[in-house]
């Protein structure tokens, strides 16, 4: 059984950084897609960032150009960092792993067969 635990989260000010982690463990074959998914208040999850096994990225809109996404395959562990942040950028911080591509799992929650307990992300004015 795959699990995922993440850390790193905190509170920053505006324009501040952070750096996310995401170690697996539990499987043979680590899961082929790794993805950031988070959920401020009141708001549905979103996909922030996914990586697949040959290293192809993709970020949403919102967040090209300050968030950088990695995997270390060696160590079983994804990576999510967080540069320039945003009072918009507060929520929970999910880590998911899926067996599809990155291409097919896409931003749909329900194609991640798993999931982290969240780290919570607040970013101050």
């Amino acid at each position: 059984q795959v699990q995922l635990v993440e850390s790193g989260g905190g509170s920053v000010q505006a324009g501040g950084s952070l750096r996310l982690s995401c170690a697996a463990s539990g499987y043979t074959y680590s899961p082929y897609c790794m993805g950031w998914f988070r959920q401020g208040p009141g708001k549905e999850r979103e996909g922030v960032a996914s990586i697949d096994g040959e290293g192809r990225i993709s970020y949403t809109d919102s967040v090209k150009g300050r968030f950088t996404i990695s995997r270390d395959n060696a160590k079983g562990t994804l990576y999510l960092q967080m540069n320039s942040l945003k009072p918009d950028d507060t929520a929970m911080y999910y880590c998911a792993g899926s067996s599809f591509t990155c291409s097919y799992a896409g931003s749909r929650t329900y194609r991640y067969e798993y999931w982290g307990q969240g780290t919570q992300v607040t970013v101050s004015s």
